[in-house]
């Protein structure tokens, strides 16, 4: 079972970018027509596929004339800001889906160094995530998403809202695809699990440089806030001071990586409240494999209670 926040598992629609008209349906009160329609210009669903646009978070704009559907323009948070919602989408073929929404918003960056953010989107019964990547200090960019209905989703009007706004500095940004950071070594973090208030995300290492690299125990590990400011009094543990996960033994071994190899390692928390204030919830943690290693901050989510406590494996070999 997956913890609330739902970024990863829909940044496979990442910049796919908008078209579509309203349908000639009734919109009945600020909805949607149940079919609205593509631009002549653009291939349906089954016909020869476009030239796939570009994965920019400005990409741009499909043939066609989309007429924007009546939207929430102006919604904000955390920097991003809506600003157009349209019937119909681009997916990555080429071809226009018209049971889904695109959506177009503008992201401000008031920090003082690049970051990169992932945005998520709902419009009752339409998801969608952007990843937008090195937005400069004091600039903005514009993006463009795709929202796809789940299934058994039923469409309402067209009210979208911003989910959820995460934001790493770009030099830290997790690369688990693409060229290989110059560190040699890719770190990222997985979707996870969640049961009965246990917390387990696993910390992935690949070896993508030309050398060796050697790891030898755990990862270190901040665990940072919403604010992008460190969390205190947090302790980071060997796992099993946390709950007994099975597996091999966490014991701190010598591990060398050839190049292509792939290491594993995890964290691991428990979502206890025991007070009525002092729970602990920091959406980062700042990864270093090693002592001295480049860092990486990852998004995981943390919402580690009133325990104080975060369980940490050791590094072992992923087959």
């Amino acid at each position: 079972m997956r913890r609330s926040f739902v970024g990863l598992s829909v940044l496979a629609s990442l910049t796919l970018a908008g078209c579509g008209t309203v349908g000639s349906g009734s919109l009945g009160a600020g909805g949607v027509s149940a079919e609205p329609l593509c631009p002549s210009k653009v291939p349906r669903y089954g016909g020869l596929p476009l030239t796939r646009p570009t994965a920019t978070a400005d990409a741009p704009r499909p043939p066609g004339t989309p007429t924007p559907v009546p939207s929430t323009t102006g919604t904000a948070q955390d920097g991003v800001r809506i600003t157009r919602l349209y019937a119909g989408a681009i997916d990555e073929e080429g071809v226009c889906r018209s049971s889904s929404l695109t959506v177009e918003f503008e992201v401000a960056n008031p920090a003082p160094h690049d970051m990169t953010y992932t945005v998520v989107f709902d419009a009752r019964g339409y998801t969608g995530a952007n990843r937008v990547v090195g937005v400069g200090s004091g600039k903005t960019l514009r993006g463009r998403v795709a929202m796809s209905r789940g299934p058994g989703d039923i469409a309402g009007g067209t009210s979208v809202s911003i989910m959820s706004v995460r934001s790493v500095p770009t030099a830290e940004a997790p690369a688990p695809g693409g060229p290989c950071p110059a560190s040699g070594v890719r770190v990222y973090a997985d979707e996870g699990d969640a049961a009965m208030g246990l917390r387990v995300v696993g910390l992935h290492l690949q070896n993508c440089g030309k050398e060796p690299y050697t790891l030898d125990g755990r990862p270190e590990l901040e665990i940072i806030d919403g604010d992008h400011e460190r969390v205190e009094g947090v302790k980071v543990l060997p796992s099993a001071q946390v709950a007994q996960l099975g597996g091999p033994p966490d014991v701190a071994r010598p591990l060398t990586l050839r190049p292509g190899e792939r290491a594993l390692s995890g964290i691991v928390w428990r979502n206890t409240v025991e007070a009525f204030d002092g729970a602990v919830n920091a959406p980062y943690l700042r990864v270093r494999a090693k002592a001295g290693a480049a860092p990486v901050m990852v998004t995981p989510e943390l919402d580690l209670g009133t325990t104080g406590r975060l369980g940490v494996q050791v590094w072992r070999k992923e087959r």
